[in-house]
């Protein structure tokens, strides 16, 4: 969900828990998403939980280890910031394809609040800070919590 034409969800989470899983790298920005993250939870009546990882690239494994504890809905933050080396590609694709995989292998929402940026400014203008244009972190958990209640009204 991103930008011009994202829908405004009201999600009623109550029963559910989502697991909220957050990189370390650059503070400013994971503080945002976390903050966003942990309210849009709270407001949804969601009991949550948020585990800190080294950087991006673990959150894949953490989310893996959730989703077989059981989690009704996973949320994912980090940013991986475009370099001069191939490594943002590296990640960003082994993140991606990582917690896709989670998602499919165990039915479990994974609400992907990974930012892939060009630059830390992109970054800032999505990490629901005052000033920022969009909050990935809350949209991450509005999805995922979205997901789960569909999940449950299917199975």
């Amino acid at each position: 969900m991103s930008g011009a034409g994202a829908p405004q969800m009201e999600v009623d989470g109550r029963g559910l828990t989502v697991e909220i899983v957050a990189s370390q790298w650059h503070t400013d920005v994971m503080d945002g998403l976390v903050a966003g993250a942990v309210r849009a939870a709270q407001a949804s009546g969601a009991r949550y939980r948020v585990t800190r990882v080294a950087g991006a690239f673990e959150l894949t494994v953490v989310a893996e280890r959730l989703a077989r504890k059981g989690a009704d809905a996973i949320v994912a933050l980090g940013v991986v910031v475009q370099g001069e080396t191939p490594h943002f590609e590296y990640v960003c694709q082994s993140v991606t394809l990582g917690l896709t995989e989670v998602a499919r292998q165990h039915a479990v929402p994974v609400g992907f609040g990974v930012l892939t940026v060009d630059d830390v400014q992109q970054a800032l203008d999505r990490a629901g800070l005052e000033g920022s244009k969009e909050d990935k972190g809350a949209e991450a958990v509005e999805a995922a919590l979205s997901t789960a209640l569909t999940l449950a009204s299917i199975a």
